[in-house]
């Protein structure tokens, strides 16, 4: 029983620091343009060598997300089954 506890817990253990702190892009180098909406949403576009690469977009009520251009062509990427390419930071330490 002991046995089984302790392999949950480090499974958790091993869920909660997954993830790192690196967006799936390089976003080294880049400008930063933030921008604060009327509804108080906040907007940071980070461009590297003028090409949006990432976006950061905290809401005035809720979780931060991003969208990301993983391959470099200027949109933000889109899932093939039609998924919106957005991504939630679920922890945090």
């Amino acid at each position: 029983m002991k046995i089984l506890l302790l392999a949950v817990v480090l499974a958790l253990a091993g869920c909660a620091t997954g993830g790192g702190g690196r967006p799936p892009v390089d976003v080294t180098g880049a400008d930063v343009v933030k921008t604060v909406q009327d509804n108080g949403d906040t907007i940071e576009e980070y461009r590297v060598g003028g090409q949006l690469r990432m976006v950061k977009v905290t809401p005035s009520r809720g979780a931060p997300f991003y969208m990301y251009d993983q391959n470099g062509d200027g949109r933000m990427d889109g899932d093939k089954d039609g998924v919106s390419p957005v991504y939630w930071k679920l922890y945090s330490w």
